[in-house]
């Protein structure tokens, strides 16, 4: 498989607990219960825009083919979407960049680490993707701790750069496909 098969049909991500999947208009009310809860954006590098206030919105446009990933994180046991994830500024179909959020009221429950690293496993498993790359404020402990759980490296710090519309002191972290199988050929040695 690769990037290519998936422009008109997004995957669709199982893990125990979690459905990662396209968002629909059904998604709205589960959306607007936490997308414009700005206390989440305290880290994004902007606040919530238009589509984060009003959700409806992310489904009144056609959505054009792309070989980038949009889709929900929703709680298997009800199928609400608690969360986001993103992979995009795809380069020469090798790397991507990673972004994920989720609700407040699902901080601290390892959603966001099971859901990343099935994300990780997908893109490197079924794409021809190799390395998967995002930044994340210092300040923003909780989401550098996550990456780490997920194997991303940190590979740099940037000082007073600007991550999206805010300057701030910023991590770069990486994964890359060669670090999993790395990991697992040294899981199987154990």
């Amino acid at each position: 498989m690769a990037l290519a098969d998936y422009i008109n049909n997004k995957p669709v991500i199982e893990t125990d607990r979690l459905l990662i999947r396209p968002m629909t208009v059904l998604d709205v009310p589960a959306l607007r219960k936490w997308m414009q809860d700005r206390s989440i954006y305290t880290y994004w590098g902007k606040g919530p825009g238009k589509a984060e206030m009003y959700p409806e919105l992310l489904f009144e446009k056609t959505e054009r083919p792309t070989k980038s990933f949009h889709l929900g994180i929703a709680n298997k046991q009800n199928n609400e979407v608690i969360g986001d994830l993103w992979v995009y500024l795809i380069e020469n179909d090798r790397m991507a960049q990673v972004a994920i959020r989720l609700s407040k009221e699902e901080h601290g429950k390892g959603y966001g680490t099971e859901a990343l690293s099935a994300m990780i496993r997908f893109c490197f498993e079924n794409t021809e993707l190799q390395r998967l790359w995002t930044q994340v404020d210092v300040r923003n402990t909780a989401s550098w701790k996550m990456l780490e759980k997920c194997s991303y490296k940190r590979e740099g710090l940037i000082r007073q750069g600007k991550m999206v519309n805010t300057w701030c002191d910023y991590y770069n972290y990486g994964i890359l496909a060669s670090d999993i199988k790395q990991e697992v050929f040294n899981e199987n040695d154990s």
